[in-house]
């Protein structure tokens, strides 16, 4: 709406020009060329132009239907200009060539199709005046306008106008195009942006919290460590000291993944086998109780055996995070896939798929956003993490997702050489 309501106005204040600048010529011309065209009827078709130019800026002010509005003024901008191109003369005059203005108005304030339209409405007016006055059909607004022109000169000028009206729709379609996906690359590319600047604010924060927390996490660690090897347990008490290390082991992955967003390192490169990464997590998941009965994992995940040359640690995250959300999407159970494409021989693909609750359209655009979560309790940064890991490996994410539908999420990255070094 903001955009059609600017492009209104700027109809409206081009149109303004356009019609200062004849008006100012006229008065030029009229001391040096008495039978440049008739004066009094331009004055009044001048002023008349401003009249409606009143109109249309209070149209503006009305605030509604502004795609009709900026219709119905080109529409009588053809009506002005067809009346201005009759009373210079017609062929005899030159100002046929204001219906070009028209037509790129058309192009850029409603739509492409509308320019070729316009551009159709124009030769159809200017051709209907040139043969009405050429067979006596309308009379010359002055006689003496009057001159014996051929039929071939007649039709010739005719058509080339006609050229260069749908040449002038096609191009202005074209630069609009242009300027349109242009525009759209400029907002996803400013979406970018605030992500990153986002993701630093983020890690900054993390890097200070993680320093604080560090610590006593390997003193909480270590003393169940010391608690595990000296007690008498039994085995379901040997069980939560192993999660408690487990998840002291997770925490104290989550906050080096944290202080990576702040200030990234060199990470330490080998060659990974993903389906064990994933199965570990699935492991963990179902000790927890997150995973459970409910819902049921597939794919070809376990069977693919694939290997990738990355950091253990960055794949874990990844695999954690999305399977969490997964999970967090099916309160109610579900399914979710876990597969490995091979899109060509130079890229790898993971996808997670699940049946859960799907996710808005704003909840997609932001998903990427620390601190935001679509997830009661969520702290939102599970996926900035994701998404943070996948850019250091040059890769790309894709999110497809309908409410109450569910989400998937494809994960693609380039295969690595074993040599090639991080960037």
């Amino acid at each position: 709406m903001n955009m059609e309501r600017k492009n209104i106005l700027w109809l409206i204040l081009v149109r303004l020009i356009i019609i200062s600048s004849l008006l100012v010529s006229a008065v030029i011309i009229q001391f040096s060329a008495s039978e440049f065209l008739p004066i009094i009827p331009f004055y009044y078709l001048i002023l008349f132009a401003y009249f409606l130019s009143l109109f249309y800026f209070l149209g503006y002010l009305w605030k509604k239907n502004y795609v009709f509005q900026a219709a119905l003024q080109i529409f009588f901008d053809l009506l002005l200009i067809t009346t201005l191109v009759y009373i210079s003369g017609g062929l005899t005059g030159s100002f046929y060539f204001l219906y070009v203005f028209a037509i790129i108005a058309a192009g850029i304030v409603l739509s492409r199709r509308a320019a070729y339209f316009i551009a159709a409405l124009s030769a159809i007016f200017f051709g209907l005046l040139v043969d009405g006055m050429y067979f006596g059909i309308i009379p010359y607004f002055r006689p003496e306008q009057f001159r014996e022109l051929s039929l071939g000169y007649v039709l010739f000028t005719m058509f080339m106008a006609w050229a260069i009206f749908f040449v002038i729709a096609f191009l202005i379609n074209y630069l609009t195009g242009n300027l349109r996906i242009t525009k759209e690359e400029l907002r996803l590319a400013q979406k970018e942006l605030e992500i990153k600047e986002r993701l630093a604010a983020a890690g900054q924060i993390s890097a200070s919290i993680a320093h604080e927390i560090r610590n006593p996490l390997a003193a909480i660690s270590g003393s169940v460590q010391v608690l595990k090897d000296e007690l008498q347990l039994d085995s379901e008490q040997k069980n939560l000291m192993t999660i408690i290390l487990k998840e002291s082991e997770r925490i104290s992955q989550t906050i080096e993944q944290f202080l990576d967003l702040a200030s990234p390192e060199r990470q330490a490169f080998t060659s990974v086998n993903l389906p064990d990464l994933i199965s570990d997590t699935l492991t963990l998941l179902q000790a927890s109780g997150e995973l459970n009965g409910n819902i049921r994992v597939e794919g070809n995940f376990e069977a693919s055996g694939i290997h990738y040359y990355g950091n253990s640690n960055q794949f874990k995250q990844v695999f954690w995070n999305l399977t969490k959300n997964a999970i967090k999407a099916m309160p109610d159970g579900g399914t979710l896939t876990i597969d490995f494409l091979a899109p060509n021989r130079n890229e790898l693909c993971l996808r997670f798929a699940d049946t859960g609750v799907g996710m808005t359209e704003e909840d997609k655009a932001r998903l990427f956003e620390p601190f935001y979560s679509g997830f009661e309790n969520g702290r939102g940064l599970g996926m900035a993490v994701v998404r943070r890991i996948v850019d250091d490996y040059e890769g790309k994410i894709e999110v497809n997702s309908e409410l109450d539908r569910g989400t998937e999420i494809l994960i693609t990255l380039p295969l690595r050489n074993r040599n090639k070094k991080k960037r």
